[in-house]
């Protein structure tokens, strides 16, 4: 989400690059071109004019701080306005921690997702250590109320027993009656939903509400559909009562024109986006993050956490003792494209990291993943376990290279090229005791193999200080050059707690 209105405003950004003052010209220039970025992201009229008028008022008369360029200041006071349009990160938290059982109301479309967005939600929550019971009061859509049983299967939470006949109200009295007797610390209530709003599916809401009390009402909404997921949201809003929104399928909106017009126009905030199709795809929205991922500046602290959420600690705490010794064989890579896999691919946290987040596309464009990555996976699996202990082994043997070759699918050079990109990899991480930003574009370099980081870097023009960077570039050029935005940095308390490589040896 959001790729197409992160491309246009860093064109706005890139048109400041050189300019030693900011002028008013030039700030009515950039305005012109934010606004019609943010129409062509789909955000609703008045939300735009709102936002144009605030950049606007602290743009226009801007003192020059030293050392920070232009384009770098446009970038803080749109990332400023943008946050304040999206909300606060406290509000959205859920408030489930409450007298039991918290209840959670599901209400949107039909078609917008929210059955299998109260799974992932019941997962999310389970996490937290709390018992979650699930209750379908969908008695309209066939099958609705045993998909809702399936997914509490497979994701390990209780969902209420159906009882053919009985009407939502019902239902719901019954999901509440069952939640306190077997104290459940949250009970989340799937309300059932219509092709469109109409009369009937609000006063069944509006009598669930009243019956339920929940603490929480979520309306589910499919970020696909544009100016129509806000006109939902402010007749759910209007109409029912909400305390916040859901966005689902944000991976397939390039726009992301709802969620910039979601909380202006409902007052209430977004509380979580769905990211795809898996039971876990699902993350908290945190508006100062969204806004650095439209701006190209990344999202560090989410990189972070999804690879604490994702990682196997026993193997990242023997991988990490490896790597400190210099001791790095092919299982090791192995795990570690395992892992970039489970954390949704290169690609997708290039789109996290500061200053890589261009590239991501032309990432995925070139399947890289689908193709260069997958064959070297292959290629690993074809060898023993003594063979990815011992690559020497391999590099020594025309016979056992063949054998790979032939077991992958793939070619003697294939297997040539991963063992020689091994043994470069493996000199490096003898020197890089440290990973920074070299460092990792080195070791994206290795992973993609040939020329291909250097190449892409020279089509983006390159960037200072990165491989491929060009040297006759202004200081300016990259908007985020100059002070550096992370110097205050912190990762979170959680991470600093339970991560394997922060133990001492």
């Amino acid at each position: 989400m959001f790729e197409s209105l992160s491309d246009k405003l860093g064109n706005v950004f890139d048109k400041l690059r050189g300019r030693k003052v900011l002028q008013a010209e030039d700030v009515e220039l950039a305005l012109g071109e934010i606004r019609t970025a943010l129409l062509e992201a789909d955000v609703a009229l008045p939300v735009v004019k709102a936002f144009v008028e605030r950049v606007k008022d602290h743009a226009v008369g801007q003192n020059i701080i030293k050392d920070v360029s232009p384009a770098q200041q446009m970038v803080k006071i749109v990332n400023d306005a943008i946050t304040a349009m999206l909300g606060t990160s406290d509000e959205s938290a859920l408030k489930i921690d409450v007298a039991a059982p918290a209840v959670i109301m599901m209400v949107g479309l039909q078609g917008s997702g929210k059955t299998t967005t109260t799974g992932k939600l019941a997962k999310f929550i389970t996490k937290q250590k709390k018992k979650v019971l699930l209750a379908s009061l969908d008695t309209q859509r066939p099958a609705a109320q045993d998909q809702l049983r399936i997914i509490g299967e497979q994701i390990g939470v209780t969902t209420l027993p159906i009882i053919a006949g009985q009407t939502p109200v019902q239902i719901a009295k019954r999901a509440k009656d069952v939640a306190k007797l077997e104290s459940y610390d949250v009970l989340i209530l799937d309300t059932a939903g219509r092709l469109a709003i109409d009369e009937a599916l609000m006063n069944e809401v509006s009598d669930v509400r009243d019956i339920a009390k929940p603490h929480e009402t979520l309306l589910v909404v499919d970020a696909m559909t544009g100016q129509d997921a806000v006109i939902i949201a402010d007749e759910f809003a209007k109409r029912i009562g909400i305390t916040g929104s859901v966005l689902t399928r944000i991976d397939g909106d390039a726009r992301g024109g709802a969620a910039m017009s979601m909380r202006a126009v409902t007052g209430k905030p977004i509380k979580f986006l769905g990211t795809g199709e898996k039971m876990d795809a699902i993350e908290v929205f945190h508006p100062d993050r969204i806004a650095g991922r439209i701006l190209g500046m990344g999202d560090v602290v989410s990189l972070v956490e999804k690879a604490v959420d994702v990682m196997d600690r026993d193997k990242a705490e023997e991988s990490a003792r490896k790597f400190q010794e210099g001791k790095f064989d092919l299982d090791d890579f192995r795990g570690h494209l395992q892992q970039m896999k489970n954390m949704g691919g290169m690609a997708a946290m290039m789109k996290m990291m500061p200053g890589l987040s261009k590239m991501a596309p032309q990432i995925e464009s070139a399947n890289l993943e689908g193709t260069v990555l997958k064959k070297q996976e292959a290629i690993m699996s074809s060898m023993t376990p003594r063979e990815r202990a011992k690559p020497d082994l391999v590099s020594a043997s025309a016979s056992r290279r063949r054998r790979i070759a032939a077991g992958s699918g793939t070619t003697v050079q294939d297997v040539n090229r991963l063992l020689k990109q091994f043994d470069q990899m493996q000199g490096a991480m003898k020197k890089l005791r440290k990973m920074g930003m070299g460092g990792m574009m080195g070791l994206a370099k290795n992973l993609l193999g040939g020329n291909a980081m250097d190449k892409m870097m020279a089509d983006m023009g390159g960037m200072p200080g990165m491989p491929g960077g060009t040297s006759n570039q202004q200081p300016d050029s990259n908007p985020l050059a100059g002070p550096n935005p992370f110097a205050n940095f912190q990762l979170p308390p959680d991470f600093l707690r339970n991560n394997p490589f922060n133990k001492k040896r």
